[in-house]
């Protein structure tokens, strides 16, 4: 059976300008082959049981998979019967060899598709405040490679010809030749006096623009030490860029986040908006979930009686997931009357993050506490609680707090075991690349994360790092751990979840005037 080839568009950087398209076939992919300097936050949507296999090539094609071997790659995943995602930078058919690997298909019979996307050569100049068009100045604009290769192939580009022809011109993959590009431009009759500019790692929270004179411009270049991937955009519209620029001044621009949690579809979502408000996230996952064979016979058993308890109480949307995953689907909600018994307890969420959760999984939610969520706030929800039966499912490593000040306040309470957190293996060499990159930040999103970093560092180490790097708490409950550890804690989410987290950020560098 011959599988499927499709060529996506990752677009120049920020995954918030991934195309729809491009957003369903990475969730789609058996195969993913992805090019390199594809960042992390775009990585990290693809469907997380896909085969990835890194085929990136950097500067004149001589490290890395060869094309030939990219090519043998794709005809045999496909033919093995896989649903192939080929992840290119950019668009597939812009300076990114889709020709070649489309054609490389259809002479091996292989099915293809084409999902283009938002080049750099528009997306990189728009980040940095430049228009490649604007009808005061410019009526055309020219997208030409910079990547001189062999010689016939430069021999191909009549730069001088190009600086007489059109208004703006637009380098992609030039860095390394920008002082021949810049001279064969004024030799072709451009003056050394017009506005240029070179943006490195554009539409990310590494952009870094530079801005002169054409005849300058190689020079400011490598004193600002531009490096790869590079925009280079000459032009009178480069003029425009000091008041337009934009993206360099959103709060969290250039700012390293470092998240700690575990790997779920919220971390990736949260590392998403993190990337698309021009944040540098970091993601290190320091818990993974299981639930072990023993435990989750005593749960189902447990959750075989739901029936006898007037409460349920959901206390993580983790703890939602292992239930669905046991099948357990609480009976929908009555109202006891006339002697008759209710159906199934009463649900209550801690937050609604989890209510959210619950919701999608089908469920009735009846109780969710307003304001800051935690454990005081939820079971000052349930009102007068003496007689009342609760149940709570919930992580083996959970505080007792809840339980305990239910059964203070005269509930009967039971808890059962919903599943175990642990140190994923990768969790050490994870967390000190991360950190010896340099953090701005730190997110923690539970009470175990910070458990795991101190196991990880030390708790001297840590209460050392929050004094002097903003660390910021998902809820009152985490924020209560760090204390406890002698912490001090920047700020707490005003709605607990990670979304929740990623606004709280953003909304504390921007009191501080931006993260630089």
């Amino acid at each position: 059976m011959t599988g499927r080839v499709v060529l996506v568009g990752a677009g120049p950087g920020d995954p918030d300008l991934l195309t729809v398209r491009a957003m369903r076939e990475l969730e789609r992919a058996e195969v993913l082959l992805y090019d390199a300097l594809i960042p992390d936050s775009i990585l990290s949507l693809a469907n997380p049981n896909a085969e990835c296999v890194d085929v990136g090539k950097r500067g004149d094609g001589t490290r890395g998979i060869s094309q030939e071997k990219i090519g043998e790659l794709l005809v045999a995943y496909a033919r093995r019967g896989d649903y192939v995602v080929r992840l290119k930078g950019g668009d597939p058919f812009v300076f990114g060899r889709g020709g070649e690997e489309a054609s490389l298909l259809a002479e091996a019979g292989i099915p293809f598709e084409v999902v283009p996307a938002v080049s750099s050569a528009l997306a990189v100049p728009a980040y940095a405040g430049i228009p490649v068009t604007d009808r005061r100045w410019s009526s055309s604009f020219t997208v030409v490679t910079g990547h001189r290769g062999k010689e016939v192939q430069d021999e191909r580009i009549d730069w001088e010809g190009l600086a007489r022809s059109s208004e703006t011109l637009v380098v992609l993959m030039g860095t390394a030749w920008i002082e021949d590009i810049t001279a064969r431009v004024i030799r072709g009759g451009r003056s050394a006096s017009t506005p240029a500019a070179v943006i490195s790692h554009g539409t990310t929270g590494r952009q870094q623009t530079v801005r002169a004179t054409l005849g300058e411009l190689a020079q400011a270049a490598r004193t600002a030490d531009i490096g790869a991937p590079a925009v280079i955009l000459i032009g009178r519209v480069a003029e425009l860029q000091e008041s337009l620029a934009w993206y360099e001044r959103r709060p969290l621009f250039g700012c390293r986040v470092l998240m700690l949690g575990a790997a779920s579809g919220e971390s990736r979502s949260a590392h998403t908006r993190l990337a698309a408000r021009g944040a540098i996230p970091r993601h290190v996952p320091l818990l993974e979930f299981a639930l072990p064979a023993a435990a989750e016979r005593v749960l189902e058993r447990t959750m075989s009686r739901c029936h006898e308890f007037d409460w349920l109480l959901l206390t993580s949307a983790t703890t939602v997931d292992f239930l669905e995953r046991c099948g357990f689907v609480p009976p929908p909600e009555t109202v006891a009357s006339a002697g008759v018994p209710r159906a199934g307890p009463r649900v209550a969420c801690i937050g609604e993050a989890t209510a959210r959760r619950a919701r999608q999984a089908g469920w009735s939610v009846a109780r969710v506490p307003a304001g800051q969520a935690g454990p005081e706030a939820l079971a000052k929800a349930l009102g007068d609680v003496r007689g009342v039966r609760i149940l709570i499912p919930r992580s083996e490593q959970a505080s007792d707090f809840l339980p305990g000040e239910l059964a203070r306040l005269g509930a009967k309470v039971e808890c059962v075991t919903a599943y175990v957190n642990r140190m994923p293996d990768t969790a050490p060499d994870a967390f000190a690349a991360a950190w010896s990159d340099g953090i701005d930040a730190v997110l923690l999103s539970s009470p175990s994360c910070l458990e795991r970093w101190i196991e990880l560092r030390g708790a001297e180490e840590v209460r050392e790092a929050a004094s002097r790097i903003p660390c910021l708490a998902i809820g009152a409950t985490t924020a209560k751990a760090c204390e406890a550890q002698g912490m001090r804690v920047a700020a707490v989410a005003r709605e607990t979840s990670l979304h929740g987290l990623v606004e709280r950020l953003e909304e504390y560098f921007r009191d501080l005037g931006g993260a630089k």
